[in-house]
């Protein structure tokens, strides 16, 4: 009996011993395991150290945003400044052109009015110089003397109608003749012939003139006087 109670003590205790040992591997091997978890730990905090959120004034999101809504506004200021700029522009051109155009009509309605005021003075100048030539002629009086008419044409001459038949010897050919009427009428004509009639009244003067034209009253008096 007390072989088998001695057996029972020592398994016993040699249970306890292996208990002890096991516990003691069993604490041991936890350690370890925490020591190689803070080690590991520590490991990862040295390569990846923990990001802290800072935010840097201008370089922030808020801050981006203002700066970009700044800029746009001085952008749209710009651009409208400059429209108006280039609208004040185009007014003062357009203002230019109107004043140049109307400053050429003007001129040229100026320059319509100076040349009408130069023909109408070239033409009273003209006009005074043919009435002082006229004016300034020197005539003869031969007196009064009939008038008769005929036409040229009718007879076949090819005299025209600018002369008068006339007696020679009183008006040679060529002669120019200013004949007045007696209401004032005056006619220029220059001898380039003769007739029976003259010939024989040297005081009767024979006045081409279409028929169309001869006076009703078929023969009249008038002054006569040459010219030159």
């Amino acid at each position: 009996m007390a072989s088998n109670h001695s057996q029972k003590v020592e398994a016993i205790a040699d249970h306890t011993d292996a208990d002890n040992d096991s516990s003691h591997v069993n604490a041991k091997s936890i350690v370890l395991s925490n020591e190689a978890k803070v080690e590991q730990a520590n490991a990862h905090s040295l390569i990846n150290p923990k990001k802290e959120i800072t935010f840097t004034v201008g370089t922030n999101d808020i801050a981006e945003a203002a700066h970009q809504i700044a800029d746009q506004k001085a952008a749209a200021a710009k651009a409208a400044e400059e429209q108006a700029a280039a609208e004040q522009a185009a007014a003062e051109q357009a203002a230019a052109e109107q004043a140049a155009a109307e400053k050429a009509q003007q001129e040229a309605a100026e320059a319509a009015q100076n040349a009408a005021a130069a023909s109408a003075a070239s033409a009273a100048s003209a006009s005074s110089s043919a009435a002082t030539t006229v004016s300034t002629e020197t005539t003869t009086n031969k007196g009064t003397f009939k008038l008769s008419f005929y036409d040229p044409s009718v007879l076949g001459s090819g005299l025209g109608y600018g002369g008068v038949a006339a007696n020679l010897s009183v008006f040679p050919k060529g002669t120019r003749l200013k004949i007045t009427l007696s209401d004032g009428t005056v006619w220029y004509r220059t001898v380039n012939d003769t007739g029976s009639f003259a010939a024989g009244n040297p005081n009767q003067l024979d006045v081409a003139m279409p028929n169309s034209q001869i006076p009703s009253a078929g023969v009249l008096t008038a002054t006569v006087e040459v010219v030159g």
